[in-house]
């Protein structure tokens, strides 16, 4: 089976927290034992967005990118080049538009380096827009639709977790490339502002976009008790309103300080699959969830 995952912070863990291997939720070992064939792992520009040393820490993640390389495992540029793979591949994305602020040119930058997928926001304001935390009801700038044009142009997919509303919707009505959101839960089961609405999800829905759901707990349950279980609940609530054929798993992996207690790292993912099975999935409809929308997705946008 293709499982993929569409968000994980590792590389700032490793190159940045320098967390010690024993702690990290994903490592090559874990992978492989979950039977994850594509990770997504994210270029964080760090809490402090612009005002932090953006360029520093990037380039910290870039060299335990290049670690993991080392420990065997190979990085693609596009998900359809892991089907079939029998070891786990990485797909490098972009959390935070702060590495785009410097000029359009920024984006071919990144898409050069093999960047194919980029949150444009994380929890602070940036020259593209207003974060989800941030209650903000301005859209995006007009730099900031600039930006998500120019990654159109680029085949780089937009993801949409972390950005508010407004900006959100400013991306479904006036561009033409379908979004994702990488690492995002429901609103309906869970009122964290950082969820999406049925709206929402229905937009991306109907525009052929992609949901990757986050396993914190918090974006889970109002009291942040979770499981895995509840996290096939929420892809359920996704299934209900039409998007069978536009959710996955988006971990956030390595960013969340606590985990459901049966998917605390990359080797219980089976542990998902299951409930998904227990909630009456067939094995047709596991094998979308677990990776293939995402392969669906990628062959929508240029």
């Amino acid at each position: 089976m293709f499982i993929a995952d569409t968000h994980a912070d590792t590389l700032w863990a490793m190159g940045v927290a320098h967390r010690p291997p024993e702690e990290l939720m994903i490592t090559p070992a874990r992978l492989r034992e979950g039977g994850v064939t594509l990770q997504t792992l994210a270029l964080w520009t760090g809490p402090k967005g612009n005002r932090g040393p953006v360029g520093e820490i990037v380039a910290r993640e870039l060299a335990a990118l290049a670690e993991l390389e080392r420990a065997g495992l190979t990085r693609v540029e596009d998900p359809r080049e892991a089907l079939g793979s029998v070891e786990p591949r990485i797909l490098l994305s972009v959390e935070g538009g702060e590495v785009f602020e410097e000029g359009l040119h920024t984006v071919e930058d990144f898409r050069r380096r093999g960047v194919r997928m980029a949150a444009i926001l994380w929890n602070n304001e940036n020259a593209i827009g207003c974060s989800a935390k941030s209650g903000e009801k301005r859209g995006l700038k007009p730099y900031g639709l600039a930006v998500v044009r120019e990654m159109q142009r680029l085949g780089m997919a937009v993801d949409v977790s972390h950005l508010n509303e407004a900006g959100f919707w400013d991306i479904a009505n006036r561009t033409d490339v379908p979004p994702m959101a990488s690492h995002s839960c429901c609103r309906a089961l869970c009122g964290h502002c950082r969820n999406l609405s049925d709206e929402q999800i229905r937009a991306l829905v109907e525009g052929g976009g992609y949901i990757g759901v986050n396993f914190y707990p918090w974006f889970l349950s109002d009291d942040g008790r979770a499981d895995a279980e509840r996290v096939a609940e929420h892809i359920d609530h996704i299934c209900q309103l039409g998007g069978a054929g536009i959710v996955g798993f988006g971990s956030d992996f390595d960013g969340i300080e606590v985990t459901p207690g049966d998917l605390r790292h990359a080797g219980e993912l089976p542990n998902l699959l299951a409930a998904l099975g227990r909630r009456g999935y067939d094995e047709a409809a596991i094998a979308g969830i677990a990776g293939e929308n995402l392969l669906r997705y990628f062959s929508r946008i240029p």
